[in-house]
């Protein structure tokens, strides 16, 4: 399933697990997919510190779903959330799925969900475990996704170039792509090859696009062609 066709999404959150500032951001990654129809949001809203939460459930339109603490220890809401995921895929109507969490638990039910080949945006804490990022088939630090947000003009990231992994990780991309006489290959292929390597997203490195990234590294051109493709090749 491209991302093209698709179009009823849902965005589920473990309240008790991710920041309330970071709706307004992640709707509009969302955005890529299609329509955010399903907003849910999953956590005991009488403890004080969900209490923001209140203040943004209308604003957004997202439906607050009461998971009471039955047992001291025991949580609840992933149970709810897993519970809910499943169904809507069962269902049939939902397309693809955002899951704000930083809490590994949920790796068992995102693996789930793309096994069907349902598209899975996880969004978390940086310090969100790497069982869940590797199976999203796009993992993005809300904490870096709300910085973004907060820029009126996007800057290069210096710290992106020294980020060995990221290096690496775009380099073999563009190494595996098809590349013409000249040596470039088409930015979206690039792209789509380091996204089936790993959870990879250039917001996690203060970008907002791919080429924005490519253009903040000194071996590498990006140029526009006649047809409006994007094209990249390596200098050295």
């Amino acid at each position: 399933m491209t991302s093209e066709n698709l179009k009823n999404i849902a965005l589920l959150i473990d309240a008790d697990n991710t920041t309330p500032a970071g709706i307004d951001p992640v709707l509009t990654v969302m955005a890529e997919l299609g329509q955010v129809n399903i907003r849910r949001a999953y956590g005991n809203f009488a403890k004080q510190g969900l209490s923001k939460w209140d203040r943004i459930t209308n604003k957004y339109g997202i439906r607050p779903q009461q998971q009471f603490d039955v047992s001291k220890g025991k949580n609840a809401t992933d149970m709810a959330m897993t519970i809910d995921a499943i169904d809507l895929l069962y269902q049939g109507k939902v397309d693809g799925f955002g899951i704000m969490s930083s809490d590994s638990d949920f790796t068992p039910l995102v693996t789930r969900l793309r096994q069907d080949g349902i598209v899975v945006y996880g969004f978390g804490g940086a310090k969100t475990p790497d069982a869940f990022k590797s199976v999203c088939t796009r993992f993005i630090d809300i904490d870096q996704l709300i910085r973004n947000a907060k820029e009126d003009e996007k800057t290069a990231n210096p710290a992106a170039a020294a980020d060995a992994d990221l290096l690496d990780l775009i380099g073999a991309a563009y190494k595996e792509a098809k590349r013409d006489d000249e040596g470039f290959a088409r930015l979206q292929q690039v792209g789509q090859i380091a996204g089936n390597r790993s959870s990879f997203d250039v917001r996690n490195y203060g970008f907002k696009n791919l080429s924005d990234l490519f253009r903040s590294l000194d071996n590498y051109k990006v140029e526009r062609r006649d047809d409006g493709q994007l094209w990249v090749k390596r200098l050295r």
